[in-house]
């Protein structure tokens, strides 16, 4: 039985709260779903002001068009200049960590690891889109780094349905616990 069975709440000295790619540019005129972007949004904008009322580690990483693997960034047509900025909802978040990540993992490349643990992060509470890319590549490289995960499925998205239910249902559920915006609020009081 895992730590997250045991006991249903969570250790706001030990847990991070990680959204990725919820930035301008990777959101503006793309059809999300099971959730639209704006719900997502809200739900991560939702956990963020949660974790950060319970001094909580919060991580913002966006995606950098400046790699040599984002190709589909540098297709998108002329690019924005403030197509990388993180949406107005989560920027506020002054305090939060911001990560650029150049592949579709937070970890690769990045300090994000060094970061989890010099704040003594053992838990990674992970939202944003897309459930299959950014979120999934993420997911797994923080448990083979040795992290708990919990997804907070209402809080991430992807443009094919399926893809998004096959990673909630069959994927994630393996290297992690799969959890809805309001459980996991409920788990930090």
């Amino acid at each position: 039985m895992d730590n997250l069975q045991e006991k249903q709440s969570l250790n706001m000295r030990s847990t991070a709260l990680v959204i990725i790619d919820l930035q301008n540019g990777v959101l503006k005129g793309v059809q999300l779903t099971p959730y639209t972007g704006e719900q997502v949004v809200a739900n991560a904008s939702r956990l963020a002001e949660a974790f950060t009322q319970h001094g909580a580690f919060v991580v913002l990483v966006g995606s950098s068009y400046g790699g040599k693997n984002m190709i589909w960034v540098k297709q998108k047509a002329q690019i924005e200049e403030e197509w990388d900025r993180q949406v107005p909802e989560l920027a506020k978040h002054t305090g939060a960590s911001v990560i650029a990540k150049r592949q579709w993992g937070a970890f690769f490349g990045t300090d994000l690891d060094l970061q989890l643990r010099r704040h003594g992060i053992d838990t990674i509470v992970l939202c944003g889109v897309s459930t299959p890319h950014g979120v999934d590549t993420t997911a797994r490289e923080a448990y083979q780094f040795g992290y708990r995960v919990i997804f907070v499925e209402d809080a991430m998205a992807a443009r094919d349905k399926e893809d998004h239910n096959y990673e909630c249902n069959r994927i994630f559920p393996r290297i992690g616990r799969v959890r809805t915006t309001k459980k996991v609020i409920e788990m930090l009081d």
